[in-house]
């Protein structure tokens, strides 16, 4: 994750690059959502909570300023 205020090796500025966009679904519903911008942490550590009444899958994605769009799906159950 870069700032966008870091000059490179060859004295130009090496261009932003941090993740925009961080977004949670469950069984393709909205669960929790969150912009950043250049003052979050490289490492960012979220928490939230979510109270669902059936097993299903969550979805996470981080959609980054280049475009790279990352996904991860966990599949919980109930016992």
């Amino acid at each position: 994750m870069d700032s966008g205020f870091h000059i490179g090796r060859d004295g130009e500025l090496i261009p932003r690059k941090i993740i925009h966009t961080f977004t949670c679904e469950f069984n393709g519903e909205l669960v929790f959502s969150c912009d950043l911008d250049t003052a979050i942490s490289a490492n960012p550590f979220f928490e939230f909570t979510a109270r669902v009444a059936q097993a299903g899958t969550f979805k996470f994605t981080w959609i980054d300023d280049d475009g790279t769009v990352t996904q991860i799906e966990k599949n919980i159950t109930l016992v």
